[in-house]
């Protein structure tokens, strides 16, 4: 039952609205870059492992890697950002425009 004053939302007001297909990507982190650039490593090394323990692996050697070690990542991950930022600038401009017309 609901409380009094509160009323409840039906599904179409629960439903989570649709992703604009030309939307940025947004950035990756600087552990996805790592991940990304080791699973295959940790997949050959580890043969028949688990989806969950290949994370798992990669969780344990990004938190073993030094700052000077993950300095490379981190780079990425800045680049990546500006390189969303820009975009999203670029998309919200667009949008408006097409919003005025």
């Amino acid at each position: 039952m609901a409380k009094e004053g509160t009323t409840r939302r039906s599904k179409d007001d629960i439903r989570k609205k649709k992703k604009d297909p030309n939307a940025p990507k947004r950035s990756l982190s600087a552990y996805m870059f790592f991940a990304s650039e080791n699973r295959e490593t940790v997949r050959t090394e580890n043969p028949g492992i688990a989806f969950g323990q290949i994370g798992r692996i990669l969780g344990e050697r990004w938190r073993a890697l030094s700052v000077e070690e993950k300095e490379p990542y981190e780079a990425k991950a800045a680049n990546d950002k500006k390189r969303y930022e820009s975009q999203k600038a670029q998309y919200a401009a667009t949008k408006a425009d097409a919003y005025e017309e």
